[in-house]
C-alpha cells in the first residue's frame, strides 16, 4: 500500500487533506500517479451536497505506476489523461454509440459505484474510501479501471492536460458533438468562465461567424474575445428574463435571434435564457448541467426552437481526447492560457475561493 495524500470531504460543505492507503491495481485497473488535478463547480457542488465521504476531484493527468492483469491500453509510464465518464463498452447506450452515458459505469446516469476500481484499493484507516466520479483526482494516488484512462504522447504540460478531462471536453463537446454549429452561424454564449471560454473556441473552430459573449463582468468579455468572441454583451443582474439581453444580441445580429445559444453558468434561474436568445427553428444548449426544477414559459418554444441538455459533451473519450490534444499542438485550441492560477493540496480553499468568486478562469492542483 502507497501512502498518499488526499483532499477527502463528507459531502456537508466540510473538506480536508488527509492521508489515505492505496493499493495495487486489479484486473484491467491501473495504478496513476496524479500529477495535476483540476478545480471545477461540480466538485464544490459534491462537496455541499453528496453526504457521504469521499476523495474530491474528477479532472487529472499524472503517469501510470501499476497496471493489473489484463491492461493492454497503457503501460507503466506512460503519461494519460483521465476520463469520469467511463464505458463499458458494452451496454445499450455504449452499442447506441453514447459512451458518455453508459449504463453500466457513469456516475451520474445512476450507477453508483460499478465504475469504480476494486473496493479495497483505496482506503482510509484500513475501510474502503470513495472517489469521487470513479477517480478521486485530488489524490497522490489513485486505481481506476483501464477504460478511465487515455494515453497522450503529446508535449503538454499536465496541467493544461489535466483539464481536458472535463471543463474542456464539455465546453468543446457541447458545440462540435453535441449542437452540431455549422460554419457561418451566430452563437450567444452566456458565462464567460471555464466552460464558456472552451464553448467559445469550440464555436470558432467549427466556424461561427458571430460569436457573443454575454457576462456580468467586463473583464470576462475582454477575455472571452481573447478566446475566440467577437462579440460582447454585459449583462445586469436585474434583467432576470435577459429581455434586455435578447435585445442587443438582435442588434447584432440584423434583428434576428442567435443560431445557437449556450448557457454555462449553472445559474437555475438562467435555465431558460438560451431559449430567449435564439431565432425560430434555433438552438438552445443547457451545458452547465443545471438539474433544479425550473419553469419554462413555453412561447420561448416558438417555433421550432430545439432545447439539448448533453452531458460531458457528448464525449467519447478515445475519439475525442486525441482531437482535442491534436488541436492543442497545432496551436488552434488554447489550454495553457485557460489555466490562469495553480494550487497545491494544502491551498485548495484558496482555488475554491478564486474559483467561486470568479477570479479565474480555470484553477489547476499541482498535486504531486
Amino acid at each position: 500500500m502507497i501512502k498518499s495524500r488526499a483532499i477527502i470531504s463528507d459531502g456537508k460543505g466540510n473538506f480536508k487533506l488527509t492521508e489515505v492507503e492505496v493499493g495495487q491495481p486489479g484486473a484491467l485497473e491501473v495504478q496513476v500517479n496524479i500529477k495535476a488535478s483540476g478545480i471545477c463547480h461540480t466538485d464544490w457542488d459534491s462537496i455541499q451536497n453528496w453526504n457521504k465521504e469521499f476523495i474530491v476531484g474528477h479532472e487529472g493527468a499524472g503517469i501510470v505506476t501499476a497496471i493489473g492483469e489484463g491492461v493492454t491500453k497503457v503501460k507503466v509510464g506512460d503519461k494519460v489523461i483521465l476520463n469520469w465518464a467511463i464505458p463499458c463498452g458494452s451496454c445499450f447506450q455504449c452499442l447506441e454509440g453514447n459512451p458518455h452515458i453508459c449504463e453500466t459505469n457513469s456516475p451520474v446516469c445512476g450507477c453508483d459505484l460499478a465504475g469504480h476500481a476494486h473496493a479495497q484499493a483505496c482506503t482510509k484507516n484500513e475501510q474502503p474510501v470513495e472517489r469521487s466520479f470513479h477517480l478521486g483526482t485530488m489524490c497522490e494516488y489513485t486505481v481506476i479501471k483501464e477504460s478511465a484512462v487515455v494515453k497522450t504522447e503529446v508535449d503538454i504540460s499536465f496541467e493544461s492536460a489535466s483539464i481536458v478531462g472535463c471543463g474542456v471536453m464539455t465546453g468543446w463537446g457541447s458545440v462540435v458533438n453535441a449542437a452540431n454549429l455549422k460554419a457561418g452561424s451566430t452563437a450567444c454564449i452566456i458565462g464567460c468562465g471555464g466552460v464558456g471560454l472552451n464553448v467559445i473556441q469550440g464555436a470558432k473552430l467549427s466556424g461561427a461567424a458571430k460569436i457573443i459573449a454575454i457576462d456580468i463582468n467586463a473583464e470576462r468579455i475582454e477575455q472571452a474575445k481573447k478566446f475566440g468572441a467577437t462579440h460582447g454583451v454585459i449583462a445586469s443582474r436585474e434583467d432576470i428574463d435577459f429581455n434586455q439581453v435578447a435585445a442587443d444580441v438582435k442588434a447584432l445580429n440584423g434583428g434576428r435571434g442567435a443560431d445557437y445559444a449556450f448557457e454555462c453558468t449553472a445559474i437555475p434561474a438562467l435555465g431558460s435564457a438560451p431559449l430567449k436568445l435564439i431565432r425560430s427553428a434555433g438552438t438552445a444548449v443547457q451545458v452547465s448541467g443545471i438539474e433544479q426544477r425550473i419553469d419554462f414559459d413555453c412561447e420561448l418554444f416558438e417555433w421550432d426552437k430545439i432545447y439539448i441538455n448533453p452531458l460531458y459533451g457528448q464525449c467519447n473519450p478515445e475519439r475525442d481526447f486525441p482531437r482535442i490534444l491534436s488541436l492543442y499542438q497545432s496551436g488552434k485550441l488554447l489550454l495553457d492560457e485557460l489555466v490562469t492560477k495553480t494550487y497545491t493540496l494544502e491551498t485548495v480553499a484558496e482555488g475554491f475561493d478564486d474559483m467561486l468568486n470568479g477570479r479565474i478562469a480555470k484553477g489547476v492542483i499541482k498535486v504531486s
